[in-house]
């Protein structure tokens, strides 16, 4: 029996195009704008510590916020400031951003240096502070500082960290690659966070299409005492932070709540990578493994890229377009974004580009609810779909959120398995904006 949760559905994965295509570096062209929005995290957008004609350096602290949900941000090359201004976002949002322009030197900053102190000789505050300077959040989707994550209150006891290494959405190979290629690296990190928290266990959650991974990171893991791997079904959204605490541990969080109310942490492989690089080579958040793959792109792959780096330039070095693409999305093909150009940054948050020919995004036409029940089946939270679905539809905000649809963790089985191809998971993330917008004010 392999670990899983309730319900969920089994997409085509579509991973063989680029699984097996070990990660590659991708260096932005001399003269070319790299983006930094100041907005990447989940809480306080940073404010700027430069000016329009400074130059900067590789490492260097660009961004910060006295706010305690924030994290810095810092340059990824080295080159000179040209514009403050707003940029579209891979959300499509206008968000006020750092442009500068990379001399391709790759100059670093003093404060870039080789730690002379092990990570166990750190106090818990210390490695705190070193993972906020870092400017590392969640690399997973939500972006989370990780520092926050790290500091639950002091009535919260932590006996599980998990590594969230389900990777279940279709296309996505980054977080294989990292296992297969940089497997000793994310013990090391799992073991800085094991050390402020000296009671809990570390678990790598891998699903079971992954033999190779799994073989590989049971080798490592061997001998570690309090690091186990964890085989899952494979199954999606088995990736979603709940769905996976549920399979491991068989707790469910608590609606409102969070993983530290059942005891746990969960942090995605990146994440965990880039504390690595924080605490062993004295590095910040620069750089992003992203998956380039679809019908429409000529050399799909997995790509190791500098933060702010144009996806319209990470395209052309990898060598343009096969076909005019039907739809770019931003992430997984599930809970991605819909790209209306690529002259957008890679950002903190960024997982993949997807380049889908006509046929990959077909989407068919919406038909009538045929009142089926399979969205209701499949949702893994146990929602009601079609209903929330209804309320959408007609703007009724009160019975949406009487239906806890605020609560959707907009994972798309419901749309994928609806067999009249409703748009479920369109209206009702539609409507949550809405609420938390209003809420928020």
């Amino acid at each position: 029996m392999r670990a899983t949760f309730k319900n969920g559905i089994h997409p085509p994965a579509h991973k063989r195009i680029v699984e097996d295509i070990a990660i590659d570096f991708i260096t932005p062209k001399i003269g070319c704008e790299m983006v930094y929005p100041l907005t990447q995290h989940i809480g306080a957008q940073c404010e700027p510590l430069i000016e329009i004609g400074d130059r900067v350096l590789v490492g260097q602290k660009i961004a910060d916020s006295s706010a305690y949900v924030a994290a810095p941000i810092h340059s990824s090359v080295s080159g000179t400031v040209v514009a403050i201004r707003p940029h579209v976002t891979p959300s499509g949002f206008n968000v006020e951003s750092i442009i500068i322009e990379n001399d391709a030197l790759f100059e670093e900053h003093e404060s870039i240096k080789i730690p002379t102190k092990q990570y166990f000789e750190y106090s818990r505050e210390e490695v705190i502070a070193i993972i906020r300077e870092a400017g590392i959040v969640g690399l997973g989707g939500a972006g989370f500082p990780t520092h926050i994550k790290l500091s639950p209150p002091p009535d919260k006891i932590i006996d599980t960290i998990m590594v969230n290494a389900a990777e279940c959405e279709p296309f996505l190979t980054t977080d294989y690659r990292v296992l297969l290629e940089e497997g000793d690296r994310l013990i090391l990190g799992l073991k800085v966070i094991l050390h402020i928290f000296p009671n809990a266990c570390g678990i790598i959650a891998i699903e079971d299409n992954k033999p190779k991974a799994i073989k590989i990171m049971k080798d490592l893991a061997s001998k570690e005492p309090n690091i186990h791997i964890k085989v899952l079904k494979s199954k999606y959204p088995q990736g979603c932070e709940k769905q996976l605490i549920y399979a491991l541990n068989g707790k469910e969080v608590p609606i409102g709540g969070l993983p530290a109310d059942v005891g746990c942490i969960v942090q995605n492989v990146d994440t965990v990578i880039a504390i690595h690089r924080a605490f062993f080579r004295g590095r910040p958040l620069m750089r992003k493994v992203v998956t380039l793959s679809g019908g429409a792109i000529k050399n799909p792959g997995n790509y190791k890229v500098r933060i702010g780096m144009p996806l319209s330039e990470l395209i052309e070095v990898a060598g343009g377009f096969t076909e005019k693409p039907a739809k770019l999305i931003a992430g997984g093909p599930m809970m991605g974004v819909a790209l209306y150009t690529p002259n957008v940054p890679l950002i903190k948050t960024s997982s993949g580009i997807l380049c889908l020919t006509e046929e990959e995004a077909f989407i068919p036409p919406e038909q009538n609810c045929i009142r089926c029940g399979q969205c209701i089946n499949h949702c893994p939270i146990n929602l009601l779909p079609y209903r929330l679905n209804e309320h959408a539809l007609v703007r009724d905000f009160e019975q949406f959120e009487k239906d806890f649809g605020t609560q959707c963790i907009e994972c798309g089985s419901c749309s994928y398995i609806c067999p009249a191809k409703r748009h479920l998971t369109q209206s009702i993330r539609a409507v949550k904006r809405t609420i938390l917008a209003k809420n928020k004010k």
